[in-house]
């Protein structure tokens, strides 16, 4: 019982203000992430609190954990294999030139990989649930809470930027239902973004740009694998951490055993309303956790990796949409 109100103070806060901020969002139709971060930020000054961190550090580690293996309650191997082999390879390799581009800008703009792949990874697979995702695969002593406080606030702006101005494109374009689809679900990085861009174009473009995004979601984990493989791992680390933590691992498994239907639907409904659930309070509990001097401090020049890699996410997949998908 002691444990528990050790952790009690610190997760009643990130999800009293994870609460508050999405009824703003419900009622006001703003982004819920971006809303919980704004929501963890205002209360940055409670970080100063030791009786708060315990339970901060839980919410913004362990639900993230457990949220990052409900997602895959949305995914199913059949929904990918709708997209048949050459739509499916083209997903592929954008996630996989994204996140690189990420890696080789930062790298660039003075910045360590660990870094480029949280920026990369977010753009390529499901913006600030990525960005979340990668930040607990790297490990703090790689990923300040600073910095990812910025990546979810660079990639909350770019998603809801895209999720305006890419249906316009594709109608510029004269794309077919089919080919707005798979654009916007291809290079729209937060799911709901993504498929909000999908139906503003059509139902039939909705549909597809739910499916795309989705297999895009499923290669999370292998993407966290590769990251975990080539990222050079920290030398001052306590304890050496596995090539696939329990989390990834997890994730497979979930999306694996929704797939051959032994999950009832209404069981992976919820499943997934607890993901975004788990998601918003990590998000919540990093804003509080923040270190505001070393985030007014670096300026916006890191944000120029995301939009380096979102302008080439767009590009391939206008390009892809255009050459390998048939109309």
């Amino acid at each position: 019982m002691a444990r528990i109100g050790t952790y009690a103070p610190g997760l009643a806060l990130a999800a009293l203000a994870t609460l508050a901020a999405a009824y703003v969002s419900d009622h006001y139709g703003a982004p819920l992430t971006l809303m919980c971060l704004l929501f963890g930020l205002s209360m940055n000054f409670l970080s100063v609190d030791s009786r708060l961190e315990p339970g901060l550090t839980i919410a913004s580690r362990t639900l993230l954990r457990w949220g990052i293996v409900l997602v895959a309650a949305r995914v199913t191997f059949g929904q990918i294999a709708q997209l048949g082999p050459q739509a499916l390879i083209a997903i592929v390799v954008i996630v996989a030139l994204t996140l690189s581009c990420g890696v080789l800008a930062a790298r660039k703009l003075g910045f360590s990989p660990a870094f480029g792949a949280l920026c990369g990874g977010a753009v390529a697979i499901c913006g600030a649930s990525a960005a979340m995702a990668f930040a607990s695969l790297l490990g703090e002593k790689r990923i300040a809470q600073a910095q990812l406080t910025l990546v979810l606030v660079g990639i909350s702006a770019c998603s809801a930027v895209a999720m305006a101005l890419y249906p316009a494109l594709a109608h510029h374009l004269h794309f077919s239902d089919l080919r707005a689809g798979f654009m916007l679900g291809a290079s729209i990085h937060d799911v709901a973004q993504a498929l909000g861009a999908g139906y503003s174009f059509s139902p039939e473009a909705g549909e597809t740009a739910t499916i795309v995004k989705l297999t895009r979601v499923a290669l999370l984990a292998p993407a966290m694998a590769v990251v975990a493989l080539f990222i050079p791992k920290d030398p001052n680390a306590e304890i050496s951490t596995p090539i696939l933590p329990w989390f990834v691992i997890g994730f497979f498994g979930l999306a694996a055993v929704n797939s051959v239907g032994l999950i009832p639907a209404v069981v992976a409904n919820g499943a997934s309303k607890g993901a975004t659930a788990l998601l918003a309070c990590a998000v919540t509990a990093t804003g509080i956790r923040s270190n505001m001097q070393t985030l007014t401090k670096t300026g916006p020049r890191p944000l120029l990796a995301i939009v380096i890699a979102s302008v080439l996410a767009l590009a391939l997949s206008v390009a892809a949409a255009a050459f390998v998908i048939r109309a």
